[in-house]
């Protein structure tokens, strides 16, 4: 779900937002994706994140996506289905004033997933990161990957311990980087000859 530590900790990293401070919900209902992880993930996309179409799925404050607009993506879908995390993420948006590139939606995953394949431009990079008590990420990342251009990149974050699918539609498992207890698995194409995705190592 959420991106977030304790209030007033999370910040965005690098690029044209890079230092503002973001909004974050108090309690349980949030969770971090640690600072190290982002920076791991946007140096290995690297310049094939600028002019980028994103998707942030369960997206909770929308540390991620910001992060994105932040270093040069062309826009963001961010998607979550909790409305206290939508009003924060689009505060945090406003902030950092990246509003004009994002859009905000407020829905389950497959909802959201459905009305995203119309009109049907592809995202070159999608991130999907579910609560990791969830079940059916086959099925989510299956989803996603339908939505990711041919030599696009998909990002799992999961936890270390839970070995992630093999296969996700036409994609195959390519490496998992670990970070303490959390892992990011990168999703590569996979017709008959695997294609080098766009960002992806």
């Amino acid at each position: 779900m959420s991106r977030s530590r304790r209030p007033g900790s999370l910040r965005v990293i690098a690029g044209s937002a890079g230092g503002r401070r973001l909004r974050s919900l108090p309690g349980l209902e949030v969770r971090p994706t640690l600072d190290r992880v982002k920076q791991a993930v946007f140096s290995s996309l690297g310049e094939e994140l600028k002019g980028a179409r994103f998707l942030d799925l369960f997206a909770g404050t929308g540390a991620v996506g910001i992060e994105a607009l932040s270093r040069g993506a062309r826009s963001v879908v961010f998607v979550d289905n909790s409305r206290r995390c939508c009003d924060v993420l689009r505060q945090n948006l406003e902030d950092c004033g990246l509003e004009e590139r994002a859009r905000v939606i407020q829905s389950d995953w497959e909802s959201a997933l459905v009305e995203l394949r119309h009109p049907g431009e592809p995202f070159d990079i999608a991130y999907v990161d579910p609560p990791y008590s969830r079940t059916g990420e086959a099925q989510i990342l299956e989803a996603a990957a339908g939505l990711t251009a041919p030599n696009g990149c998909l990002l799992f974050e999961h936890l270390l311990r839970n070995a992630p699918p093999e296969r996700v539609g036409d994609r195959v498992r390519g490496r998992t980087a670990p970070y303490g207890q959390t892992a990011i698995t990168w999703y590569l194409r996979a017709n008959g000859v695997v294609d080098t995705p766009r960002g992806c190592p």
